[in-house]
C-alpha cells in the first residue's frame, strides 16, 4: 500500500511565523496571552496551551494590563494596537506580511475615497478575524460582501473598489468582480488581493485527490480553509474523509486501497499528517 502525504498541505507561512515567535516567548517561561486560537487546530493549540499559550477574547484582551500578548497571523485592527498602548500591553506581532500589505492599502484608500465618496467592498466572511481587521481600517465603513446577496446593500451611483481576503476563492471573487462590472454606474476598482499560496492549493489538491484511491483530509473543524478544501477533495474523489484527530481515522475506510492521501489546511501541523500516516502504517502491518 502507498501512503502519500501531500506536498503542498500544512502551515503556510503566515501560520509558521506565528507559532515561531509563540515558542521562542513561551521557551523563556514568560506569560504569553494570544487574542483568540492561533490557528483554528484543536491539537495544536492544546499543544501550545502545554506550553503556557493562554487565549483570550477581545473582552479580555481590554481588561489585560502589562502584559505580553500575540497577534495572530489574521491581523488586528487599528483599536487593538491602541489598546495596548494605552494598558502597556507588548505585542508580539505575528500578523501575516500579506495581511498586513493589505491592510495598509485598505486604509490608503480609505483615507482616498472621504474625498470622493467612494464604497470600500470586502469580499470575506463576515466576523473573521482577518476582515475585521481590514474592516478597522476604514473605521468600519468598510461593506462586506459575503455572498452575492450581500450586493444589494450597494449604492451603485458612488465609486466602488472591492478587495478580498487573502484566503478567499479566486471563483468566488472573479464572480462578485464580474456582477460589479455590470452594476457600477460608477467608477469601478477591483483589487485582487487573493493570497497565490492559499488559493493555489486548490488546483494542486484536486490532482493530489485524483490520484489516490482514499483521501484523509485532516483538518480542524473551525477552519474555514479547511471545509474549502475538503469539498475539493470530495469533488475529485468520493472516498475522502474528514478527521481533526488521529483517533478519527477509521480502517474500514482503507479495506480496498492500494493508495493513500493525506492532506491538510493550512492550519494543520505536518507532524499531525506524519502522525496518520505513522498509525496506518502500524495498523496494516
Amino acid at each position: 500500500m502507498i501512503i502519500e502525504i501531500d506536498p503542498n498541505s500544512g502551515f503556510c507561512f503566515g501560520v509558521v511565523n506565528a507559532i515561531e515567535k509563540a515558542e521562542e516567548t513561551l521557551a523563556k517561561n514568560e506569560t504569553l496571552f494570544c487574542i483568540g486560537d492561533i490557528v483554528h487546530n484543536n491539537i495544536e493549540v492544546d499543544r501550545l496551551k502545554d506550553q503556557g499559550l493562554k487565549t483570550i477574547n477581545h473582552d479580555d484582551f481590554e481588561k489585560l494590563s502589562n502584559a505580553k500578548v500575540l497577534f495572530r497571523a489574521h491581523g488586528e485592527p487599528p483599536a487593538s494596537y491602541q489598546k495596548a498602548k494605552e494598558n502597556n500591553i507588548e505585542v508580539i506581532d505575528a500578523s501575516c506580511p500579506v495581511v498586513l500589505n493589505l491592510q495598509k492599502r485598505i486604509k490608503k484608500t480609505y483615507l482616498e475615497t472621504k474625498k470622493n465618496g467612494g464604497q470600500i467592498l470586502i469580499y470575506g466572511k463576515k466576523g473573521h478575524a482577518e476582515v475585521n481587521g481590514l474592516v478597522g481600517q476604514t473605521h468600519g465603513s468598510a461593506m462586506v460582501i459575503e455572498r452575492i446577496e450581500d450586493l444589494n446593500e450597494v449604492n451603485w451611483d458612488k465609486p466602488v473598489i472591492l478587495f478580498s481576503q487573502t484566503t478567499k476563492t479566486i471563483s468566488g471573487f472573479n464572480e462578485i468582480s464580474e456582477i460589479l462590472k455590470v452594476k457600477c454606474q460608477n467608477e469601478l476598482k477591483i483589487n485582487d488581493t487573493i493570497c497565490r499560496k492559499v488559493s493555489n492549493r486548490m488546483p494542486n489538491l484536486r490532482e493530489f485527490a485524483k490520484k489516490h484511491d482514499v483521501i484523509i483530509f485532516v483538518s480542524g473543524k473551525k477552519s474555514s480553509n479547511g471545509k474549502l478544501l475538503f469539498d475539493v477533495c470530495q469533488q475529485e474523489n468520493s472516498q475522502s474523509y474528514f478527521v481533526s484527530h488521529p483517533d478519527e481515522v477509521e480502517m474500514t475506510w482503507l479495506t480496498k486501497a492500494k493508495s493513500i492521501g493525506i492532506s491538510g489546511a493550512t492550519s494543520t501541523p505536518s507532524w499531525l499528517m506524519e502522525q496518520i500516516a505513522q498509525n496506518i502504517k502500524l495498523e496494516i502491518k
